[in-house]
Order: C-alpha cells, then structure tokens, then sequence
C-alpha cells in the first residue's frame, strides 16, 4: 500500500465530528498518541487505520484515497464481517482490497449473491407457512422499497433541494394549508386547492403533512416515472407506492441527506435531539436515519420498524444483516414488545440473532393522540438497531454491557433455528419434531 499522510484530513474531520482526540482515537481503535502521529503528519496511513475509517467514515476515506478504493473496502469489510466466512483481520482485508481488487470484487459479489438467495428462501418459507404466494398490494410496496434499499437517489436529492418553509413553498404552487373544522376529518384532504389538516395533529404531523403534499405536487412527474418503473401490478399497489414515494420525499425535505447525517454523526444519533433540531417526531426522526444509505456518503447502517399493540410489524426496514419477517409478528424476547406497554421510555437491549452477529437496539413506545375521548389514541413502538460494530457512533449503547451477555433473539419462530428457546410459539418451518408424552418441556415438542 503507498505510504499516504492525511494529518489535515484526520484533523479536520475529527473537528468536524466534534470529538476530541480521546473520542476519536476510541472510535478508530487506535491508541490517542497514535492518533496525534497520526495527525501531525508524522505517520502515514496503514491498512488498520483505513479499515476503520471505512467503517466509520467512508465518505471521509473516499476524499482521502479516492471514491472507488473506499467503496471496495468497506464493501469487503461489510462481506468479510459475516460469520459464516472465516476471520480476516482488518489490515489483511485492506491489503487485500488494494493490491487484489479483482479478488475482493469477487468476494463482494458473492456474499451479495448469498445475501439474496438467504432471502429468496426465508420468502419461500414464510409464503409456504402463510398459507399462498399472492402478495397483497401493500406487501408489494413493502417489498419494493426493501429490493430499492429504501433509498431512492432522485427523490432524495429533489428533496433537498427544496428544503426550507414548506408551507411557504406549497403556497408557491397555489396549495393553501387551512385547518379542517370537522372534528371526525382525516388527517389530511384536498379540497380544491386548499390543504385540509387535522385540527388534533402536533406540529410535527402538520409540518410532515405539508412536506408530503408539496412533494407530491412538486415532484409529481419523477414520482410516476418511478411507479411506472416499478413493475407493480395492481393499480392499488402502484397508487400505495406513489404515496409512499411522496412520504419519502417529505422526509428528505424536512431532513435533507447531508445536514442530517452530519448532525446524526455529531449527536451520536441521540433521537430526542434529531428531533428537536429538525422539528420532527421521534419517529420521523427515526425512519430518516434508516433511509441514509446515498452511495460514497451512507450513514450508519441501522434497521428501523414499528410495531403495534398486536405485536403486528407495521413498519420494516434494514440496512443490516438483520431482515425482518414479512408474515406474522416478531421474536417474542425482543423488548420492543414490552416499549409497546411503556409509553415514552426508551429500553435500550444488547441482542444476538441465530447468526452469531450482536446487535445494539432502541426502543420507545409512542402515543398518537386522536384528538378527543371518543376515539382511542394510536399506541406502537419503534425500535431503532445497529450492529455492535458500530456502537462507538450509538448513544443508546452506552447503557448496556456490550462485552456481557446477549439477549438470544430469532426473527420470527417460523424461522428460528433455536433449539432451546423457552418463548417459542411455533416449531420452525424447515425442522422436524418429536414429541414425547412421558416428558413435560416448557413446549410440547424437542425439535430435531
């Protein structure tokens, strides 16, 4: 590897984040006097120490040592931290992604090729246990931002670019936003030209509200050429995703890509604050940080869903290797079920999944009120996760033992390899059991 002196970058950067020299030499694992050699010119880039800007960084590495360099080692490094592949340390892997570039594209391909027959089974298994294999057009817009990533560039970008007094701009386009003063109105409806909110929405709901219908209006014509791209086949599916695309816009006006990130980055993705400096909900907030995966400046990796009374998962996505299950609920030992129960509280919870990986989690339960006694209000929870890898960037992590022992979750029991789970509620789908009369377990069966 050419020897590469970046001090002014490091020291910039480190600035920038707004870490001083014990926090920053702590998130790279690097020693602080290290950190100063290494800031002060006085040594050069190693393997380790662009492996871990990398994980940290990517958008930083990619000035310093060019765009495609970065996107092969962090996408080697995102491969090579799967456990079913053997151990490769840090400085190995960088070597490796420098001096053999055709051998790391190959390893990123096929772990890509992995990742996505892994959920071309689970999908098989769960449509075979639900009973059909016809999506319904809501399964199929689910499933569609899923493949694109839930990150759409175009809308994200146009987004962006209209950031700031939305209810100023959607005037702009002959849109008057008015408060509807009938008490049993939706959220939100057209009448001619005025905009019809709620008069029980919070300013967050409005201020969103307004976002979606101005992205709807303004960004009407890339919104039907990614429905029309979409190959959905139901008109009610093309016409959910059209609305779904419009909600993601309004979020990327309210939380435009770059600003955001960079704010996340500095707060340690402390949702509260997010919240607070964006004038969002905790759960706008939340599902923005799962949509920050723009190629050469992704975000941390995090999944985001919501889960309702039911135990019903409302709301999915993963930029992890964690992916969560299209039919029936969730892990029954995962603590968002008991966040739904405990309005305002965050829990944070240290898991690990059938696969070995750890797993650093948030969750809060929320209330939506409805306005009046009548009717009930809206009660779920979120739950926002990263790999344990990354938990230096996590604030939420500081409140648990990450060298202790993991909660032992599945992703769904249908699907869960565990032998010896006590919460099961189903035998898994691909196993076999055998049950014994003369012996008395928590479940009715051994699986075998």
């Amino acid at each position: 590897m050419a020897r590469l002196y970046a001090g002014d970058q490091l020291r910039a950067l480190r600035r920038a984040a707004g870490l001083n020299q014990r926090a920053m030499a702590t998130r790279l694992g690097l020693s602080v006097s290290y950190l100063s050699q290494l800031e002060s010119g006085e040594r050069p880039l190693t393997a380790a120490v662009s492996a871990a800007l990398a994980r940290h960084y990517p958008q930083a590495l990619a000035a310093i040592e060019g765009a495609e360099p970065a996107r092969r080692l962090a996408a080697l490094g995102a491969a090579l931290a799967d456990p079913a592949l053997p151990p490769l340390e840090a400085e190995a892997a960088a070597r490796l992604a420098v001096e053999r570039p055709e051998i790391a594209d190959r390893l990123i391909a096929l772990h890509a090729a992995k990742r996505a027959a892994e959920e071309r089974l689970a999908l098989a298994e769960e449509t075979l246990t639900a009973g059909g294999s016809t999506r319904l057009p809501w399964e199929a817009v689910r499933d569609w931002f899923h493949e694109a990533g839930n990150y759409i560039d175009p809308l994200d970008r146009a987004g962006e670019a209209r950031a700031g007094d939305v209810e100023a701009a959607l005037a702009a386009h002959g849109v008057t936003v008015r408060t509807d003063p009938d008490p049993e109105s939706p959220i939100a409806r057209m009448t001619g030209r005025d905009l019809l909110l709620n008069g029980a929405l919070p300013p967050e709901s409005r201020r969103f509200q307004i976002a979606h219908r101005l992205a709807a209006v303004a960004l009407a014509e890339p919104v039907a050429a990614i429905v029309a791209a979409s190959g959905l086949e139901s008109a009610e599916a093309r016409r959910l995703l059209a609305v779904g695309l419009a909600n993601y816009a309004a979020g990327a006006i309210l939380m435009p890509y770059d600003r955001f990130r960079a704010e996340a980055r500095r707060l340690r993705h402390d949702i509260d604050q997010l919240s607070r400096a964006f004038g969002v909900s905790f759960e706008q907030a939340c599902h923005r940080l799962s949509t920050l995966q723009r190629p050469g400046a992704e975000g941390v990796p995090f999944y985001f869903c919501r889960v309702d009374m039911a135990g019903n998962i409302t709301k999915r996505h993963s930029a992890t290797r964690l992916q969560f299950a299209r039919f029936g609920g969730a892990c029954p030992l995962w603590h968002v079920h008991e966040a739904v129960a405990i309005p305002d509280r965050i829990l944070v919870q240290l898991a690990e999944t059938p696969d070995g990986v750890r797993y650093v989690s948030m969750a809060k339960g929320l209330v939506k009120p409805s306005g009046r006694f009548a009717r009930a209000p809206r009660r779920y929870a979120v739950v926002l996760g990263c790999e344990a890898g990354h938990a230096a960037d996590f604030v939420y992590a500081d409140a648990v033992d990450r060298a202790g022992s993991a909660t032992r979750i599945g992703i769904s029991c249908r699907l869960c390899p565990r032998p010896d789970c006590d919460q099961r509620a189903f035998p898994p789908a691909d196993r076999r059991i055998s049950v014994e009369p003369d012996t008395r377990r928590v479940v009715p069966y051994r699986i075998v």
